[in-house]
């Protein structure tokens, strides 16, 4: 009785004895229905002081906190998706809609995440489910797709190892084309050597994804010691990941302020840098460049995977959640342009090297054919000469191809193909290429591991809230994790890995995300509702969330949401989905449609990250289960009537023996109900 007593004490309550007390109309004693978190923790939804739970795991420092969010939030997007966009949507002027959309879009949701996470102390499944148990599916469609995402985005790590290892070779294996009996592999020659190294060294592709062979052997280890060094750097939680981030966040912006040095005393820097930030006002009258803002800010914080929420709940109750939202969100967009200066100078560079060839090449041609007195005129007089020449008879007669700087340039590439073809061409061109080579592929490495460990810290974190999994321990279920994901990998090892990976790419992880992020606001905004957000902000921060953020959270943020959920849906039916299978013969990719039973298997992965919200929802409204299955925090119970709490609740004994289900209904002195589980109250 005594270590009862104290434990009502530690939880700020007084007790009063069980049947001992009548209320005051002399009736049945009264009975407090709590839910039963781990460990002696009490969480009652609709408390004002919601605790979680007072054993779980706690950031060493605000330092740790901050590097771990960053070393998410800032991912592999920075560096080959934004510099991407801002080319195709207008240089200087896609800034614009970016900024706009992450001010409207991007930093409410981020508060949203990260507050609810540090208010309640619980992972995502426990925080949908504590708001309102037909919430639940939210967080187990959160947990579903993070693990659709995890499975291919340790594949790019694996490609990163490859490239790591052969980069520590001179010359690069990539700086030159294979020779077999004397002769340079055709394959390479119609390509480039960039271009064969990816797709016939490193992947062996095959020419469709119905041909898939078998798995590669040097892909396979790379993707088993990934995966090895992904578990013993989660193994803990954040008591080991949280000494990884100290390397993982504060590594990349070493390499890229050594690359921004180099890149801008570079010829032709100046030039891609130009290119990129001259803005296109006109281009700003076209809803896909706002479309493509939007949907950039979503992607690039990692919203609605639950990772955020996670790192919210290790945060002190007490932290400026708000400030450091700002922060980070600042941060991440100046990395992101940073990073696209970076990579634009270095592009830049290697387009005027491609020009200089070309003129070169050409010069020769020229000379040949005596339009030149030799190769080593003055660029006036070749350009004086070329023009001279009819411009139809410069490709068909002559042979001469067109050196242009500006077209060097509009060569798009983003994704895989700017960090393995593109930019590994740009650094054979520089002056000692295996170093620069080297520190690249570990700044890749250390942006896709920062993000994998938030990916994965928001699945585990999930499953480790689930009852039946907390007598295991973390290690062992952590292992179990990885492992089932190596062996689910092995398909992004085969000859159509590539393939596959653009299909998880473009419909795992987008409209089950968004839906998911949608979902969430909305249950935030309108089901928990936004005074008690705001409220909650206001307790923590000392801060209370003004008109701004009332105005995006209630309005703004949720449409932006919905017409990026709409256009993804659209655009998914409309445009028939393709990918660019490699013909060897020709040495590029042609545009090819997936079969339709990949199709069949695409559209079974977005249901699957999307039916847990209404499967949930509908078991719980209509009490098809008997026995709700508790996932979040515990169980419910019975204890003795609180004095503060006695005069709530009343003829609750008879409604438990109720013939009417399983459904236990009790009214306060207010008439109101609130529901925990699958008992009302």
């Amino acid at each position: 009785m005594a270590n009862k007593s104290s434990e009502i004490t530690r939880n700020g309550h007084e007790m009063a004895p069980l049947n001992s007390r009548q209320n005051s109309q002399g009736g049945k004693p009264g009975v407090t229905i709590v839910l039963q978190g781990p460990r002696g923790s009490i969480i009652s939804r609709g408390s004002g002081n919601i605790d979680g739970d007072p054993d779980r795991a706690a950031w060493s420092g605000k330092m740790q906190f901050f590097l771990s969010i960053i070393g998410y939030s800032v991912g592999l997007g920075n560096i080959w998706r934004f510099p991407y966009l801002c080319q195709q949507n207008g240089g200087g002027a896609f800034l614009i809609p970016f900024f706009i959309m992450l001010i409207l879009e991007g930093i409410p949701l981020f508060l949203i995440e990260l507050g609810i996470g540090q208010k309640m102390r619980l992972g995502s499944l426990g925080v949908w489910n504590t708001i309102h148990p037909w919430l639940g599916g939210i967080g187990i469609s959160s947990c579903l797709v993070t693990f659709f995402v995890a499975l291919y985005y340790n594949v790019i790590i694996t490609w990163c190892f490859y490239y790591l290892f052969n980069s520590f070779q001179n010359p690069l294996p990539w700086a030159s084309c294979p020779v077999v009996n004397g002769t340079e592999v055709a394959e390479c020659v119609k390509s480039s050597e960039t271009a064969y190294f990816w797709y016939r060294t490193t992947l062996d592709v095959s020419s469709s994804i119905d041909d898939p062979g078998s798995p590669k052997w040097w892909i396979v280890v790379c993707l088993l010691l990934s995966w090895i060094i992904v578990f013993f750097i989660v193994m803990k939680g954040i008591q080991s990941s949280g000494k990884v981030v100290y390397f993982t966040s504060m590594f990349p912006y070493i390499v890229l302020t050594i690359f921004f040095v180099r890149g801008i005393t570079l010829n032709g820097a100046s030039a891609g840098l130009a290119h990129m930030y001259t803005p296109k006002v006109e281009k700003l009258l076209e809803p896909t460049v706002w479309l493509d803002a939007a949907t950039q800010v979503f992607y690039s914080f990692g919203l609605a995977f639950g990772s955020l929420i996670a790192f919210g709940s290790y945060n002190q109750p007490k932290n400026n959640c708000v400030r450091d939202v700002i922060l980070v969100s600042i941060c991440n967009a100046i990395t992101a342009i940073y990073a696209s200066v970076v990579i634009f100078a270095i592009l830049g560079f290697k387009a005027m090297s491609n020009v200089e060839k070309c003129i070169h090449s050409n010069k020769m041609k020229m000379a040949s054919l005596g339009l030149i007195a030799s190769t080593d005129v003055s660029t006036s007089l070749y350009e004086r000469a070329y023009a001279d020449i009819p411009s139809i008879n410069r490709t068909e007669v002559y042979g001469l191809d067109v050196c242009s700087l500006e077209q060097e340039l509009e060569q798009a590439a983003e994704g895989t193909g700017l960090a393995f073809i593109v930019f590994t061409q740009a650094i054979v061109e520089l002056p000692g290429a295996p170093f620069w080579a080297v520190i690249f592929f570990m700044m890749l490495l250390s942006l896709g591991l920062g993000s994998q460990i938030g990916i994965l810290e928001g699945m585990l974190c999930t499953i480790f809230d689930i009852e039946i999994f907390k007598r295991i321990r973390k290690p062992y279920l952590t292992g179990v994790v990885c492992l089932i994901c190596f062996f689910m990998g092995l398909i992004f090892t085969t000859g159509a890995g590539e393939y596959w990976l653009k299909l998880f790419d473009s419909f795992a992880g987008t409209i089950g995300l968004v839906v998911v992020a949608f979902m969430e606001m909305i249950a935030v905004i309108y089901i928990y509702g936004h005074k008690k957000f705001t409220q909650d902000i206001f307790d923590m921060t000392g801060v209370r969330p003004g008109i701004f953020w009332q105005f995006t959270w209630r309005f703004l943020a949720p449409l932006i949401m919905f017409v990026i959920l709409v256009s993804s849906i659209v655009d998914m039916v409309v445009r028939n989905p393709t990918y660019q299978a490699w013909h060897a013969e020709k040495g590029k990719g042609v545009s090819t449609q997936y079969p339709n039973w990949v199709m069949g298997i695409a559209i079974t992965m977005i249901f699957a990250g999307v039916l847990p919200i209404p499967i949930v929802f509908l078991l719980r409204r209509y009490q098809c289960l008997k026995f709700d299955v508790n996932i979040h925090e515990g169980s419910i119970r019975r204890i003795e009537t609180t004095v503060s709490t006695k005069e709530m609740i009343t003829d609750v004994d008879e409604q438990l023996t109720s013939p009417d289900g399983p459904c236990l209904t009790a009214t306060n002195t207010h008439k109101n109900k609130f529901t925990i589980g699958d008992f009302e109250v």
